[in-house]
């Protein structure tokens, strides 16, 4: 196996396999019992939800309000290409809670850069003795010169590509990627400071929130957000997708070798480039792909939907399981990004969910932050 491949087993996402996974692909035993859910209030307990802002409670700058109550989470009938983890769809009640209007942006993540000094996963030191406790028993030590700080980027291939199982033909590991480069130590995001901030791992999102006093999005939360009033559609503006240039960011013309730029951009795009859903969130399709807290574990929503009850503020599956990737820890990811691609991951899709391990960091991959009522008066 090449180094280059090597690594990328290593740091990349689930979800870049998985974009082309099979819908039919067979549940075993041994992967129904893989997942833990915490007991939850059935249909007949009363819950009191909070539905609307408190009077007393000021909106935090950059943020709006979600409303609390019930919707159905998950791939909803008419969507055709919907994964098996996003089924069986299921009743979800939730507390209201802010949401960032934005992804965080470049200028807002220098900020707490400036002020903590805190040094991202792509630009420390890469501790091979902690790596291989990832990867199956045995696996060579790559040489030193590949196992330097850097992260995973995206590159067009010159020919259409018959396999898009094969995420190496697109994705390479460049030494000098991070956030300040988010696609090699010659990029730079001067004059870029309203776009999403990329390169950033999961423990660099946690990092941000603990600072800015927020967390990130449960998957229900995220969900819930995105659909806005339109709990029965596909993506977040209704079931109609050949305005998706108009809506989103995201990769059209031949993946992984040309895009057209319908939609005016090749890679990232500047924030509020598109329009906003029904709750005034930008960007909750497309663009750059967003952290949730909660774990990525393939058999999840069946375990949910067997127990028939609603679950209240859900935080997802115990533990994490992915049986493409047994070693990895991950956790779900929401929105799709500007390389989805209907032939090959249409992620822009409300309900689509992909798996990102703890360690990634990649130049599609972002975050933004909630606020609960608690959290503000703490």
């Amino acid at each position: 196996m090449k180094y280059i491949k090597l690594i990328g087993v290593f740091l990349v996402v689930a979800s870049i396999i998985q974009c082309k996974e099979n819908n039919k692909s067979a549940i075993t035993k041994e992967e129904e019992s893989a997942v833990v859910v915490e007991n939850t209030p059935s249909r007949e307990d009363k819950v009191e939800l909070l539905i609307e802002q408190p009077e007393k409670v000021k909106t935090p700058k950059g943020m709006v309000w979600i409303p609390g109550g019930e919707f159905t989470q998950g791939a909803v009938p008419q969507d055709e290409i919907a994964m098996h983890h996003e089924k069986p769809s299921h009743k979800v009640r939730l507390d209201g809670f802010f949401m960032d209007i934005t992804e965080v942006t470049n200028a807002q993540f220098a900020e707490f850069v400036k002020e903590t000094g805190y040094v991202t996963v792509a630009e420390r030191t890469i501790d091979w003795e902690e790596m291989k406790k990832q990867v199956p028993e045995g696996t060579p030590k790559p040489h030193d010169s590949i196992l330097q700080p850097g992260a995973l980027t995206f590159k067009k291939t010159k020919t259409s590509v018959p396999n898009l199982y094969d995420f190496s033909q697109w994705w390479h590991w460049t030494i000098g990627a991070n956030w300040k480069h988010p696609n090699g130590p010659s990029s730079s995001i001067k004059g870029k400071e309203h776009y999403p901030v990329v390169q950033v791992a999961y423990e660099d999102a946690l990092a941000y929130c603990e600072w800015a006093g927020r967390r990130l999005p449960t998957e229900a939360e995220w969900e819930r957000a995105a659909r806005g009033k339109k709990e029965g559609s596909i993506y977040f503006w209704g079931d109609n997708d050949t305005v998706l240039s108009q809506m989103a960011n995201t990769w059209e013309g031949e993946f992984p070798v040309t895009n057209s730029m319908a939609d005016g951009f090749e890679t990232r795009a500047q924030v509020k480039s598109y329009p906003p859903n029904d709750f005034g969130l930008y960007d909750m399709a497309g663009n750059v792909w967003e952290w949730t807290s909660d774990w990525y574990n393939t058999n999840y929503y069946k375990e949910v939907a067997a127990k028939n009850t609603i679950e209240v503020n859900p935080t997802g599956a115990n533990t994490p399981y992915n049986p493409n990737m047994p070693y990895a820890k991950e956790k779900v990811m929401k929105g799709g990004s500007f390389l989805c691609n209907a032939s090959y991951c249409a992620s822009y899709r409300v309900s689509s969910r992909m798996a990102s391990s703890l360690d990634s960091s990649l130049e599609h991959l972002g975050f933004r932050t909630v606020a609960t009522v608690d959290m503000l008066k703490e």
